[in-house]
């Protein structure tokens, strides 16, 4: 029997979200800083943000169509996927919010992923492997997951964080075309080379930050779809399956995957050691022991 839904969440996510940001935000102005002391001119930094923030406005308006254009994703009814539709249009009556667009993409690997830059503009794609894969409690703790990232508006978190990291590359590699800086090249020696340091470390430290936000994001997923399902060892069951099933047959790297692999439920590729530093996901068996947690189950 399932718990009546209550948003919201038992965690600090969403506080450490927001610290993420500020993070993120302070590496873009000790940047701007930098740059403009560089160089005498702070135009730069407002030209590279008005760049950064119409692509990613742009990318987020049309995130539903380029997402399921790039997984060769189709529209399906209720009759060619019954249990798919039922449980979506159950869950989103639950949460009292608009039913999604159904989509199921042509590959084996088992994966899902949601997308939609707000509830009346949101899409559900399952692959063709995940509704093999899984019965039907493991496929509901999934969607009721991927409901929750449109429900959480984690498209625009995502959007507005890859936003901030492309502007902060973006000025490091200005910083570093020009050698530091205009006053700084032939001035102090120490200031030219803290503006190269910086230019070299500061697109590392916004990618980790944003992939913290990322694994943020995935957390609360996890824990408010649990929630809306009120089965959360549903959902951790269907996440020890998609692991198998992913190394046994891991989706094939190409620049249409890769740029819709982080709105997956999990990782879709195959990767160890270094790989999982830079993953969206955070480690399948940590999500696991939450969800175990959250059951009462540890």
């Amino acid at each position: 029997m399932t718990t009546p839904f209550a948003p919201g969440h038992s965690h600090h996510n969403a506080a450490k979200t927001a610290l993420l940001f500020g993070a993120l935000w302070a590496v873009l102005l000790v940047l701007g800083a930098l740059l403009a002391g560089g160089t005498g001119n702070s135009a730069f930094i407002w030209v590279f943000a008005g760049i950064g923030l119409l692509s990613t406005a742009y990318s987020y308006w049309n995130s539903d169509k380029i997402a399921i254009r790039s997984m060769r994703a189709q529209p399906v009814t209720r009759e060619q996927a019954p249990t798919l539709y039922r449980i979506v249009e159950e869950l989103s009556a639950r949460a009292g919010q608009p039913m999604p667009r159904l989509y199921v993409a042509p590959t084996e690997t088992p994966n899902a992923f949601a997308t939609g830059r707000n509830p009346r503009n949101a899409a559900v794609c399952c692959t063709v492997g995940i509704m093999r894969l899984l019965n039907e409690r493991e496929l509901r703790g999934v969607l009721g997951h991927e409901l929750m990232h449109v429900y959480n508006r984690d498209i625009l978190t995502s959007s507005v964080a890859a936003a901030v990291a492309g502007v902060i590359t973006s000025v490091a590699q200005f910083m570093l075309f020009f050698g530091g800086g205009g006053r700084d090249r032939q001035g102090n020696p120490i200031a030219m080379i803290g503006m190269l340091l910086a230019a070299l470390l500061a697109p590392f430290a916004a990618s980790m930050i944003q992939l913290a936000i990322s694994r943020t994001r995935e957390y609360d997923a996890d824990e408010d779809g649990a929630r809306l399902t009120g089965d959360p060892l549903g959902l951790a069951s269907a996440l020890r399956a998609i692991e198998a099933g992913v190394s046994a047959a891991p989706m094939r790297a190409s620049q249409q995957t890769e740029n819709v692999s982080h709105l997956m439920i999990a990782n879709p590729f195959r990767g160890g050691g270094m790989s999982r530093m830079f993953a969206t996901h955070p480690p399948m068996a940590d999500r696991i022991a939450r969800l175990e947690s959250q059951a009462g189950v540890r």
